[in-house]
């Protein structure tokens, strides 16, 4: 009887060792999925930055050109 019973209390060893592994791997996968994450979102700040950069160019280009055209009718 003692027999079956350390048998019982080393597969329920062996089971919570698992969970506790596949706990471990849980939680180290959760963190790599968040670095990529992180990673994902900085490249899309940084090409949202030139985005922005590339708008704010076109705007002064077009308040130029805005400029011209009002010296030209002002002068006409």
């Amino acid at each position: 009887m003692s027999e079956k019973y350390l048998k019982k209390l080393i597969g329920k060893t062996e089971i919570e060792d698992g969970l506790k592994r596949l706990d471990k791997l849980t939680n180290e996968e959760v963190q790599m999925v968040t670095a990529q994450v992180l990673e994902a979102t900085h490249t899309v700040d940084n090409k949202v930055a030139r985005v922005d950069d590339r708008v704010a160019g076109i705007d002064n280009n077009v308040k130029v050109i805005v400029d011209k055209v009002a010296a030209v009718i002002d002068g006409a």
